[in-house]
């Protein structure tokens, strides 16, 4: 066999820009009950970056994943992955789309208990009716330290492997986008380390676009980027960050929300 035999598949092309809100309005609710989750919100998100999503609780954080992710429907505005525009797609066609081009990692794990740790991170392929390519398995599973699990069902994982699972589960397709909520929420300091230090290296060596929703100034410092959510609305963005200068801008921010008069 040559070496090349045992390289995984390139990753397909892919644009400049992984997806992008357009004024985006998003409301919870009717009536008096009701509650602008987004207001206007507009964020690009550039290929091949890792970017987390900062902001008070309420601030829109979730939603802005879920709408970019063509989970939730938008009052107004415009959300596009890729040069895809989600709007002009059917439910059915944002479904495709979903399972063709986006992988997703949320703060439960979600593994199916009766299947292996294999298995589970196999799952969307096998729901597509796709085969896994097998070089591209390896080094997945190499990079998540997960060679001696593979054949063990969630029960006998620790909270960390299993969590490594998802991510493994959310990246085997070799998607344009992952969206990560609070990854790390059910995690030791340890395990949540570990994990950062893969979706920061996956960006690195793979090229794999990552978008974070996270409370933690130091799991944000792992991204390139951070943008910063108050009220509905994208309203500061970090470059490089630092869990010292995301702390800071996050006071910044309360500060200034303190300081707005009343009905402003």
């Amino acid at each position: 066999m040559t070496v090349t035999d045992t390289q995984p598949a390139p990753p397909p092309t892919r644009p400049v820009i992984a997806a992008r809100a357009v004024d985006v309005v998003k409301t919870h609710g009717r009536g008096e009950a009701a509650v602008r989750a987004l207001d206007s919100a507009s964020v690009t998100i550039p290929a091949g970056d890792f970017t987390a999503v900062m902001g008070p609780s309420g601030s829109g954080k979730s939603t802005l994943i879920h709408t970019l992710a063509g989970l939730d429907d938008i009052d107004s505005g415009q959300v596009f992955v890729g040069d895809t525009d989600l709007g002009a797609l059917s439910e059915r066609g944002r479904t495709l789309l979903r399972r063709e081009r986006l992988g997703f990692v949320f703060q439960a794990f979600n593994l199916i208990p009766a299947l292996t740790a294999a298995e589970n991170i196999a799952l969307p392929l096998t729901l597509a009716g796709k085969r896994p390519d097998p070089a591209w398995t390896d080094e997945l599973v190499h990079m998540l330290g997960l060679q001696t699990r593979l054949d063990h069902r969630p029960a006998q994982l620790s909270g960390g492997q299993q969590q490594r699972v998802a991510v493994g589960r959310a990246l085997i397709a070799r998607p344009e986008l992952v969206f990560a909520d609070e990854p790390t929420g059910n995690l030791d300091s340890r395990a949540g380390a570990a994990l950062l230090t893969f979706l920061r290296d996956a960006t690195r060596s793979f090229g794999q676009t990552i978008v974070m929703v996270t409370h933690d100034p130091v799991a944000a410092a792992y991204a390139d980027r951070v943008v910063f959510l108050a009220d509905g609305r994208i309203v500061d963005e970090l470059t490089g960050p630092t869990a010292e200068t995301v702390l800071a801008r996050l006071a910044r921010l309360d500060v200034s929300r303190r300081d707005e008069p009343v009905g402003a």
